[in-house]
């Protein structure tokens, strides 16, 4: 009987998949027709370099998700860090080797925050990191209130340099992601992510140190947008207190189309990957044939409507 389920879940998985590389497919044909500079190394490379910033706050995300949890602090904290980093190097630009780390350090400890006080609190995790949005938000608006600061060169270079005409984030992402996916799937701390998401009560009467993992996933959400607010600072060379605001949405899109269940348990950084290269794509198509960012905003959360619904009828 348990095979027969593993197999059901991975054929559900499957069909997400298929799903969405078709959408993908469908989306090189349509850019082909309706502009001829969709298809060109320009434009792919542009796609690529985009890549990465919402890759790495959906892949935090997905860790979350899977854990059956979720993170509404991602967007404020990317925010947070791009300010940090900008106003920092901008003091003392020759301090990168210590402003990075500093920085990353620090969204970890943020996430982990969040899952500490998800397990000690009992409150779900969606009040949870609501707030601790709002009191990131708060305390970077009052540190700087405008866009600002600067960042070195070499810095900057991180965002645009490639190898080969690939870029270096898009390669970085898809080596975090493949490392990602084979710590879930090989790993006894990553396996018990799925065992907690599929069922948190069942884990904490077989041993698991629930409490610990919910922080490890949190904590690891926290650090996928520190790096992602690395790479927006290098793209942009100035700290933002508001550029992450639009993240938390966008964050969630490619991991509900993916195929990860809200509810836990079940999907995997795969699917999340595809998950993103569609939605950015898709912004890209739009971007292309002159949609407004409104509609653009209208056709995502229609998105993830549709997704929940297709899995959630799926399931029943």
């Amino acid at each position: 009987m348990s095979a027969l389920l593993m197999d059901l879940r991975r054929n559900r998985l499957m069909m997400s998949y298929l799903i969405v590389g078709g959408l993908i497919l469908l989306i090189l044909v349509a850019g082909g027709v309706l502009s001829d500079r969709f298809l060109t190394w320009r434009n792919v490379t542009n796609v690529l370099q985009q890549l990465i910033v919402l890759g790495l706050v959906s892949l935090g995300q997905t860790f979350v998700v899977l854990m059956g949890g979720i993170d509404l602090a991602i967007g404020s904290l990317v925010s947070a860090v791009t300010v940090f980093l900008a106003n920092f190097l901008d003091w003392r630009p020759d301090l990168v080797w210590l402003a990075v780390p500093l920085a990353l350090a620090a969204a970890a400890t943020v996430g982990a925050v969040n899952g500490i006080l998800t397990v000690v609190l009992r409150v779900h995790p969606l009040i949870v990191t609501l707030g601790m949005s709002s009191v990131i938000f708060g305390g970077t608006l009052m540190y700087r209130k405008e866009p600002g600061g600067s960042i070195p060169r070499a810095l900057e270079d991180i965002a645009y340099r490639n190898v080969g005409g690939i870029p270096v984030s898009a390669i970085v992402l898809v080596v975090v992601f493949a490392i990602a996916g084979l710590w879930l799937q090989r790993t006894r701390a990553g396996r018990n992510i799925y065992f907690v998401g599929g069922d948190a009560e069942a884990a904490r009467l077989n041993g698991l140190a629930v409490g610990r993992i919910t922080v490890m996933a949190y904590a690891l959400s926290g650090l996928c947008a520190g790096i992602a607010g690395l790479f927006l600072t290098a793209r942009t060379g100035v700290g933002d207190p508001r550029i992450g605001a639009a993240l938390t949405l966008q964050s969630i899109t490619p991991v509900v189309v993916g195929g990860t269940i809200l509810a836990g348990g079940r999907g995997g950084v795969f699917g999340t990957f595809l998950g993103v290269l569609l939605v950015t794509m898709l912004n890209s198509l739009l971007n292309f044939v002159g949609v407004s960012s409104y509609y653009q905003w209208i056709i995502q959360g229609v998105i993830i409507i549709v997704a929940v619904g297709f899995h959630t009828v799926r399931r029943t």
